[in-house]
């Protein structure tokens, strides 16, 4: 048995590694550096764990939350690991014991933030011991394109400086290509080794919906759920107030987090979500970083998170035990308009918001995919996988049109425009408006200008959203959210395969008036209760069977109406809000003879 084996046996009790670990970890070993990207629960912490312990001399790592260093060190000390770690919530006294310890070498993995790191007094005494490895945990804080940048992070490029003999390793759940690269520069010179273990979770399901009711539409995705951990992600402090009163006269154990709110409090909150399986947090982005829960069960997003890096960061805190977990994002266009202007009040730099406002539109394609989440989300991060089957897309496919002439008129511009410019400039051509920028650029006078001057700019917008969501286009965020044609919008543009696109609706839909109408109230009669459990009980079957979300199969407000009208043939079941011809044919022989039997 290897060293590593052995190790991990006798540590960590394990006897086979996940994906990628070892390769990582046998990288390190040869004291070389790297930057390793593992989606949330694959292991991350032992891969720069295992090699500490087996280094002749110590490691640092660098943490950026309280939360995590006492996580991991209690961890690492429960399997008798010599750990420590030194931060802002421990007294002096706590502080200048553990560091006596550790100039001694009896403490092996030392955590410690970037802030208390890069203190000239703290980088002089690391200086005169030997320092086998530095670890850089959550290593996108140190990239201004990451998606939670912290000025304190950024200083570690100088570690190579101060420690050029060190090894120098950093990990993150979540980087782009261009994220990634920064990071890699900033830390290692661009040297070290790029370790990709995959951003798929497949035990993650993925849904989308329209906003029109948040606090109807979560309790629906709720409903059942009493028992479980979550988290609740508002764009707003105030919103998460909100949230968690609603939840909480709902029968939910629910609390808020967010960061107005005082230090004590916070601790409390975070400490009643660790211990306990039944807790739902409402919280902003201020909560979530390095909780190792591993039994939260779902994540919900009241609005619109900030890109695509958030998003993926933020669903990635449930299901990290394996077992199947459900996600759901509720979008409204006064989101994106909120999202947008943070980007533009905000003090950066006009590339910065220029490549921001470019990751919020990619996310804006993720929910407008009419083609499987999973695929979506994953081409993002330059990633492919077969339809997953469990999305709300595969479960219920959107209604699709024949687009292919449509699609062509678009590419046909990118084209002849040398995939240089954004959507905006794009569906000008295509409408035929001869603004200075166009007729400065000849671009009125290509054969596409105006071709599709019949559709709205609403129209065209979307559709080049799902053209780049269904991978026939792609935003290129590094040429300032330029679109170009992927190898499979080749063959579309060439006429070698045809496009369909989800049905595009311009006007607001109104779900709210419609599912005002026929709620059942508290005086109904016994028997009807008792069919809307029976109803619900068949819809938590079918669920299960499908491993899907109950209200994938049909909200609680279609369940009413099944109640209210109680249909007894196919057409009467086609007229019920909320049933489709998809569901149509798959459900109404299966819940016409519950409500039949009823009868």
């Amino acid at each position: 048995m290897t060293d590593i084996k052995r190790t991990l046996a006798q540590v960590w009790g394990y006897t086979s590694f996940r994906t990628g670990q070892e390769d990582i970890i046998n990288h390190l070993l040869q004291k070389k550096s790297l930057l390793s990207v593992m989606p949330t629960g694959a292991g991350k912490s032992l891969c720069f764990q295992l090699p500490a312990l087996l280094f002749e001399n110590q490691t640092i790592v660098i943490s950026p939350l309280v939360s995590l260093m006492d996580d991991q060190v209690n961890a690492l000390k429960g399997i008798g690991v010599k750990a420590e770690r030194v931060h802002s919530d421990m007294s002096d006294e706590e502080k200048n014991n553990i560091w006596k310890k550790f100039k001694k070498g009896i403490i092996k993995i030392f955590y410690i933030s970037p802030e208390s790191l890069m203190r000239p007094s703290t980088i002089s005494l690391l200086q005169s011991l030997n320092i086998d490895m530095f670890v850089v945990d959550e290593a996108h804080c140190i990239s201004k394109w990451g998606s939670d940048f912290r000025k304190d992070y950024e200083e570690l490029k100088e570690l190579r400086k101060y420690f050029p003999y060190s090894i120098i390793s950093a990990f993150t759940a979540t980087a782009d290509e261009e994220t990634r690269a920064d990071i890699n520069q900033k830390l290692t010179n661009g040297k070290g080794k790029i370790f990709l273990n995959g951003f798929n979770r497949p035990n993650l399901s993925l849904a989308v919906q329209q906003k029109y009711n948040w606090k109807e539409q979560l309790l629906e995705f709720l409903q059942g759920r009493e028992h479980q951990a979550g988290i609740i992600y508002c764009l707003s402090r105030k919103d998460t107030e909100i949230c968690a009163s609603y939840l909480s006269s709902n029968g939910f154990r629910a609390f808020f987090y967010h960061a107005g709110m005082e230090k004590v409090d916070k601790v409390n909150v975070q400490d009643r979500f660790m211990s306990e399986d039944n807790i739902v947090i409402c919280a902003t982005i201020a909560f979530g970083m390095g909780i190792d829960k591993s039994n939260v069960r779902f994540v919900a997003h009241t609005s619109l998170p900030g890109s695509m890096e958030n998003f993926y960061q933020e669903i990635g805190r449930a299901g990290r035990d394996g077992i199947d977990s459900d996600t759901l994002l509720i979008f409204g266009l006064q989101d994106l308009f909120q999202r947008r202007k943070w980007i533009y009040d905000s003090e950066a730099s006009e590339t910065f918001k220029i490549k921001e406002i470019k990751r919020l539109d990619s996310l804006m394609t993720y929910c407008d995919s009419a083609t499987c989440r999973k695929q979506t989300l994953l081409s993002y991060f330059r990633e492919t996988c077969e339809p997953c089957g469990r999305c709300d897309n595969c479960t219920n496919p959107p209604r699709m049109i024949e687009g292919t002439e449509y699609a062509q008129m678009a590419m046909s511009a990118i084209y002849r425009t040398g995939q240089s410019y954004g959507s905006n400039h794009i569906i000008d051509i295509l409408r035929g408006v001869g603004n200075s920028k166009i007729k400065q650029r000849g671009h009125d006078r290509i054969k596409t200008f105006g071709v599709g001057r019949s559709a709205s700019k609403e129209f065209w917008a979307n559709f080049i959203r799902q053209l780049v969501s269904s991978d026939n286009l792609r935003i290129n965020i590094q040429k300032y959210g330029a679109i170009e044609i992927t190898p499979n919008g080749e063959k579309i543009l060439k006429g070698e395969e045809d496009y369909f696109y989800k049905r595009i609706d311009e006007t607001k839909p109104h779900k709210e008036k419609k599912f005002k109408k026929d709620i059942l109230n508290n005086e109904m009669i016994e028997s009807d209760r008792n069919l809307l459990t029976d109803l619900k009980s068949m819809r938590l079957e079918l669920a299960k069977e499908l491993r899907v979300p109950a209200y994938i199969i049909f909200s609680d407000a279609t369940l009413h109406q099944m109640v209210l009208h109680k249909p007894k043939t196919h057409d009467e079941f086609s007229r019920l809000n909320g049933v489709g011809l998809q569901k149509l044919n798959k459900y109404a022989e299966i819940f016409l003879k519950v409500i039949n039997t009823q009868n």
